[in-house]
């Protein structure tokens, strides 16, 4: 059997969905500009031949089939050209959009909301970025490149992918696991004294959560490209919701140590939240009772601030240590079904009320793209934030467009002059909303 491609001259049986029906291929010819999705179908021929009819919103684009024994003659297809545009179609959706975009009615409101999210992403990549157990500065170039990406291959007009504290606390998990700071304590001038070696650590860890996200891209775009988006009908609501509060629990608890100016050793595995708790419960307790202890001097007690220095220039792609893929497989695929569950799940909510479609495939193949480029920079894996999404739908967004704002407010917003550019877009945009 040899795999070539033919041209049935007779009606053939067609099966859609378990339905078969006569197809003819005389004049069902369509530009793939004017179409929707591309698709398949299986032809069944009388004379023992199958194959896949390539169309676009009912038009033919091309016929892949089997030619067994010579049973129909081979040709060079006349519409391959369609069929490679349909695909880049396909694969990079704002090739549809982008020519049609309403400039009049969503220009306005998607810069709006692309610099409140771009806002956003400041505090939250930092934020998440320690949640993650990593340097901040990768919580910015989390916030950066994958927001650029998804403009190309996303589908959804509202979903504000970027770091998520679920995902952030997914990965904290494996960097504490596989990098542990006790492995990085080193003696102090020769005395049995020992410190942490952060800037050692850090490094280390940076090299291990970029091959971690290069693995969750690849997993997400292999089962984009194997049309395994179903998955997420397996995925039901109340499991989504019972596990992002689950993990913002986990959330809350890892950062108490930072509040009340408490050290705790590191813990991970099963039953690790617990081990947690009980190892600062003596700490916390005695930080209420000397508060509680001394109420007139409440006002001058000292609060932590913890400073750190940020390295501020876009760093070049480094190649990952592929040594780390065979032992990172589980948690990668993990992070991988999780990040797109809770993406798909937004963005199938915004689609139903603002009346498009989300392809659940080609989610899966953006986050894919977003997390595995990304990894090449020093990224950690992304999904989908509730919070952003929620600003960037009340604040107007219509559209991917928005991504572009966003990536030009994180480019240009330097931290020094972020907080009160940040305070004065929000007075802008709120007084924009209630006087429209």
């Amino acid at each position: 059997m040899t795999q070539e491609v033919v041209k049935p001259e007779l009606p053939w049986q067609v099966r859609e969905g378990g339905r078969r029906r006569e197809w003819c291929l005389k004049d069902h010819r369509q530009d793939p500009a004017e179409g929707s999705s591309l698709g398949t179908l299986e032809l069944l021929p009388k004379g023992g031949s199958w194959g896949v009819l390539v169309y676009h919103r009912g038009g033919c684009l091309g016929w892949t089939g089997t030619n067994i024994a010579g049973a129909f003659p081979s040709f060079s297809s006349r519409c391959s050209g369609a069929v490679v545009k349909s695909l880049l179609f396909r694969f990079l959706p704002f090739l549809k959009w982008l020519p049609r975009y309403p400039v009049k009615d969503w220009l306005i409101g998607d810069i709006t909301s692309g610099f409140s999210v771009g806002i956003m992403h400041l505090p939250q990549g930092l934020a998440y970025a320690l949640l993650a157990g990593l340097p901040p500065v990768n919580g910015l170039y989390s916030s950066f490149y994958p927001v650029f990406l998804y403009f190309f291959f996303g589908t959804s007009r509202h979903n504000s992918v970027g770091p998520f504290a679920v995902i952030s606390v997914m990965i904290g998990s494996v960097t504490d696991l596989m990098v542990p700071s006790d492995d990085f304590m080193e003696l102090v001038n020769g005395t049995n004294n020992t410190i942490l070696n952060e800037a050692r650590r850090d490094a280390v860890r940076v090299e291990l959560v970029a091959a971690l996200t290069i693995l969750v891209g690849i997993f997400q775009v292999g089962l984009g490209l194997l049309q395994f988006g179903f998955v997420v009908t397996y995925l039901s609501d109340p499991l989504v919701r019972g596990y992002t509060t689950a993990a913002s629990v986990h959330v809350l608890i890892s950062q108490l140590k930072y509040v009340f100016g408490v050290r705790l050793g590191e813990h991970s595995g099963p039953l690790s939240l617990f081990t947690v708790s009980r190892a600062g419960h003596g700490q916390f307790g005695a930080a209420g009772a000397g508060t509680a202890a001394r109420p007139d001097q409440l006002r001058e007690c000292p609060f932590p601030a913890l400073y750190f220095s940020l390295c501020c220039r876009l760093k070049a792609p480094v190649a990952p240590r592929v040594d780390y893929f065979a032992r990172m497989v589980g948690n990668a695929f993990a992070i991988a079904i999780v990040g797109y569950a809770i993406c798909i799940s937004l963005g199938k909510i915004f689609a139903l009320k603002h009346g498009y479609k989300v392809d659940s495939n080609q989610e899966l193949i953006a986050l894919g793209m977003c997390n595995f480029l990304g990894g090449f920079f020093q990224c950690f894996s992304i999904s989908c934030s509730m919070s952003r999404s929620l600003v960037q739908e009340s604040t107007g967004g219509n559209s991917q467009l928005i991504w572009v704002m966003t990536f030009v407010a994180t480019l240009l917003l330097n931290l020094d002059i972020g907080l009160g550019v940040s305070v004065a877009f929000s007075l802008l945009t709120v007084i924009f909303r209630t006087q429209m």
